[in-house]
């Protein structure tokens, strides 16, 4: 099992696994618990009544997801299913209390968490707003990085995400490698450059 900051609290537990298209949980149901992805892929998505469909993020594993309707017991706002086999693990509020009780950082890491996740959801909001090549600079950099610093994410995954189509996606991230922002590679993209990425959303410079 990959290990990270999170791993303490699937430390013993047992896993749930969930097949390809599978639901893991649904928008507008009240929220038990919250899940640590321990393999696999899975898409968070907001549905509107007319049965659009917007993907908010592809976590992977070593991730959390649910967690913010888990404390503020408010329905979900989302929706998630498994992108590919899954294992997860629940995580309800007795076992939480027990891994803080244990590891009293986690407390204060998770509320980071939520922060960046807040951040996040008004990203997708705000980009409605803003170009193609924006809203894929700023997806970028809401991703957090692999240990070796690459974003573990496809053309296909950003498109859905920022709501633009592969070709853009790869136009966009070419042009962002060849300015020496990004490196490019199967299935993964790396940040060379996060300032100059950063820069160029702040700014209203054109691709």
């Amino acid at each position: 099992m990959l290990r990270n900051i999170w791993t303490p609290l699937a430390d013993g537990q047992p896993t749930q696994r969930k097949e390809p298209g599978q639901l893991i949980y649904l928008q507008d149901t009240k929220a038990e618990c919250f899940y640590y992805i321990v393999s696999g892929t899975v898409k968070c998505f907001i549905s509107s009544p007319d049965g659009e469909e917007r993907i908010l993020t592809l976590p992977h594993a070593g991730e959390l997801i649910g967690e913010a309707a888990f404390f503020d017991q408010q329905p979900r706002v989302s929706s998630a299913v498994a992108v590919t086999r899954c294992e997860l693990v629940s995580v309800d509020r007795r076992r939480l209390e027990q891994v803080f009780s244990a590891y009293p950082g986690l407390a204060i890491a998770m509320l980071e968490d939520l922060a960046r996740r807040v951040r996040l959801l008004s990203g997708h909001v705000d980009s409605d707003f803003l170009p193609a090549d924006k809203r894929i600079a700023r997806h970028l950099l809401s991703i957090i990085p692999e240990e070796d610093g690459r974003l573990r994410c496809t053309h296909e995954e950003i498109g859905a995400s920022v709501g633009v189509s592969r070709v853009t996606v790869s136009r966009v991230l070419g042009e962002f490698d060849r300015r020496g922002w990004v490196e490019t590679g199967y299935k993964t993209l790396k940040l060379l450059d996060r300032e100059a990425l950063a820069e160029f959303l702040s700014t209203e410079e054109a691709l």
